[in-house]
């Protein structure tokens, strides 16, 4: 490491050195920003701030030279994007990127806290990696993302697992290289995490997963406040991304050759609101994203409540925009949404739909559901059902309710009993499983575009990927198809894939 003064007036000291001499306690004090929940729920009106030239310090030039890091994600496409850009950060510190724990320097484990599973992994993980610490001391591990956002996670970590060196949130990404220095030089653990913040962070580095399909960051956080949901505190108030530099960067993808591009936020259709000098939403920004040599162009995840009528408008001109929208609505009775703090009515969803499908015919929707809300009965259950009966949802991600501590639903009752919610569940997911099967049946015989992405998962002999209404297709197929968009012909209907020959290769064969 390079032996430059630090800012604080501490002298970088060489990592293999950490924890090899008490002498060194003298030279530092530990880096310790501790989560706060009451912080976390502040939504102010200050400013947010735009750093347009990310760059790594020249004190930590060559800081990962012969080191290895391995990243392990949890949770959603956000996670995902976040450790696209660590990775980016990591190779532009020097590290190389390594396949499996066991051949890493630096392990980081991006975590996801919407759901109490998720959080149980993350622990049995550290708990696994304890051994490898044990092995090899000079080993750093870390834990980011949303579970770090949360006191009762952090306070886990400190009291149970102290095998762990550093813990920071998903605000202070940027600031990975600092934290990794601060790391190299305490004995004690680095925890840094912002309850707050205000900043948005351009020109990071990126290492995209493939060069096919990229996720764009437009905006980050939450400002909804649905009272089951922990995100607006651990990704926190909702900051957009000025339209230039979202365009800037999908105009960089389409020069690379990408075929999709999703636009990703919380609430991803909220993009605009804090705008104060410019009336600009999404429905503008993919107006203008759909003039870029992108053949793709999708967006997740999106709220009923600000899906307007501007964006349907421009989402009903097609072209690459695609005919898939992802509509959460997680109950089908006004009662528990209330509860929920969603904001909209059955009513006022079912309005919605039909202004949708009214613009875009041939539209696919699909959503996410929770069961088992505290107080949910029977009836409002049963409004659940009906709902997604009326609305043909093609595909639902679906949930039983799990408290989670820091919202306002842990501190209900938790009064419907768990085997009422898991039979709930359980005919939920059979009406899921029919109306799935039903739209799939209607491929078999047509020809559809198929963006192909590699090699299936079960066959590499057969080749898997997209419809524009993401359906999985395995098609027998070239390997030269990987990374195009080809005709094919769906040959068998499955309730969650479709099977299809490449119509190319039918030609050659001479069949029609």
């Amino acid at each position: 490491m390079n032996e430059e003064q630090r800012k604080d007036g501490q002298q970088a000291i060489n990592p293999s050195d950490k924890k090899s001499d008490k002498d060194y306690s003298k030279y530092f004090e530990t880096v310790y920003t501790p989560p706060s929940l009451k912080e976390a729920k502040k939504r102010g009106k200050e400013e947010v701030t735009y750093h347009h030239d990310f760059k790594i310090d020249e004190r930590f030039q060559g800081m990962g030279r012969e080191r290895n890091f391995y990243i392990r994600t949890y949770g959603c496409q956000m996670n995902e994007h976040d450790t696209e850009v660590m990775a980016g950060i990591f190779m532009a510190l020097g590290y190389k990127a390594v396949h499996t724990p066991e051949e890493a320097d630096v392990i980081l484990l991006n975590t996801c806290a919407i759901r109490e599973n998720a959080e149980n992994k993350v622990f049995g993980e550290l708990g696994f990696l304890k051994q490898l610490k044990r092995d090899n001391p000079n080993l750093l591990l870390g834990v980011c993302g949303c579970m770090s956002q949360e006191e009762s996670v952090v306070n886990k970590i400190l009291k149970s697992y102290h095998h762990v060196d550093m813990i920071f949130g998903t605000h202070n990404i940027h600031r990975l290289p600092e934290i990794l220095n601060e790391a190299y030089l305490s004995k004690e653990m680095v925890v840094e995490v912002w309850s707050k913040e205000g900043d948005v962070i351009e020109n990071l580095p990126k290492v995209r997963r493939g060069n096919i399909k990229a996720w764009v960051n437009i905006m980050y956080g939450c400002d909804k406040f649905c009272t089951y949901c922990i995100v607006p505190y651990t990704r926190g108030k909702e900051r957009s991304r000025r339209p230039d530099e979202i365009i800037r960067e999908v105009r960089h993808l389409a020069a690379q050759g990408y075929q999709e591009v999703t636009l990703l936020g919380q609430n991803v259709n909220a993009y605009g609101k804090d705008l104060d000098d410019m009336k600009y939403g999404l429905g503008e920004l993919m107006d203008e994203i759909r003039h870029i040599g992108i053949p793709r162009v999708r967006f997740m995840t999106s709220h009923p409540r600000d899906f307007d009528d501007q964006l349907i408008e421009v989402l009903a001109k097609g072209g690459n925009l695609m005919d898939h929208i992802h509509l959460p609505v997680q109950s089908g009775s006004t009662d528990v949404l209330k509860i929920m703090a969603r904001k909209y009515t059955r009513e006022g969803y079912l309005e919605l739909v039909r202004k949708i499908k009214a613009a875009i015919p041939n539209v696919t929707l699909t959503t996410d559901i929770i069961v088992g809300y505290p107080n949910e009965t029977d009836e409002q259950f049963e409004e659940t059902m009906s709902l997604y009966r009326e609305v043909g949802f093609e595909l639902a991600y679906t949930y039983i309710y799990s408290p989670r501590e820091g919202t306002p639903a842990a501190k209900m009752v938790d009064n419907v009993p768990m085997e009422v919610k898991k039979a709930r569940l359980q005919r939920l997911n059979a009406l899921v499983n029919e109306l799935a099967g039903e739209s799939m049946k209607k491929y078999e015989g047509q020809v559809v575009d198929v963006l192909i992405e590699g090699e299936s998962k079960k066959n590499p002999d057969v080749l898997a990927g997209y419809t524009s209404k993401s359906k999985l297709v395995n098609v027998k197929a070239p390997k030269s198809a990987i990374g195009k968009i080809i005709p094919v012909k769906i040959t068998e209907a499955k309730t969650w894939s479709l099977d299809g020959e490449a119509v190319e290769i039918q030609k050659m064969a001479g069949v029609n």
